[in-house]
């Protein structure tokens, strides 16, 4: 391992919710604040924050279920995947958002970040993404296959800063016509960048589940990483 891993505690209020943060092995980096799926902060999560690390970031991902299930880590599939579900339809998705704010001013504050933060969200995590760019406390964000974000287009306005949609061809869950609603809205935006993956499904980033696809994958990295060193 030559990135040093290791949970933080975030300030929220008179509390305080854990993170998972990794530095890079040159020891400073630009912020990416990672944000999880349905299933917590689980191996396949920190990974991506450790890879990011790799890729010379100080990432962190915070416990984003924390008020009801601390550190839980979820399988992807059975009684795992019907709690992530659940865990997700109660959670005030409002106070998350100040959640991730509180994380991208702690990035912030660190010595090894060298200023700037964005955000990388999955699933449940790309529409957080798209909710914290609105919200303004981050320079650039992507959402990976963001369900829900057609909903809520009436915040389209309040993203000024640059952000980047990744878009699975097969993704029942997110329907071509969604995400046909979601580009129709930033339409003409030079902040907004949309990338569909043909033959690929939700979830297509994970290696870890059965809708892997390793070309997808590898493909929408290289992106993030060509989008996060322009904006970054």
């Amino acid at each position: 391992m030559s990135v040093s891993t290791k949970w933080i505690d975030i300030p929220a209020g008179n509390d305080s919710f854990g993170a998972y943060l990794a530095l890079p092995k040159g020891g400073k980096g630009p912020g990416i604040v990672i944000l999880q799926e349905i299933f917590g902060v689980n191996g396949h999560i920190r990974d991506v924050v450790e890879q990011y690390a790799l890729d010379g970031y100080v990432a962190i991902a915070p416990d984003v279920f924390w008020r009801a299930a601390p550190r839980v880590e979820l399988e992807y599939v059975g009684a795992d995947r019907d709690r992530g579900i659940a865990l997700m339809q109660k959670t005030d998705v409002n106070l998350v958002v100040e959640d991730i704010a509180a994380t991208a001013a702690a990035l912030r504050a660190l010595p090894e970040c060298t200023g700037k933060v964005a955000t990388i969200g999955y699933c449940f995590g790309g529409r957080l993404a798209y909710l914290a760019a609105a919200s303004g406390s981050v320079d650039a964000a992507v959402s990976y296959y963001g369900g829900g974000i057609q909903n809520q287009l009436d915040l389209a306005d309040k993203v000024t800063k640059p952000i980047l949609f990744h878009y699975a061809e097969l993704d029942h869950g997110i329907p071509l016509s969604a995400v046909g609603q979601v580009k129709e809205r930033f339409a003409g935006r030079p902040n907004a960048e949309f990338h569909l993956y043909p033959n690929a499904d939700h979830g297509f980033n994970c290696s870890v589940r059965a809708s892997y696809n390793q070309h997808a994958s590898a493909l929408a990295h290289g992106r993030t990483l060509s989008f996060l060193a322009e904006h970054l």
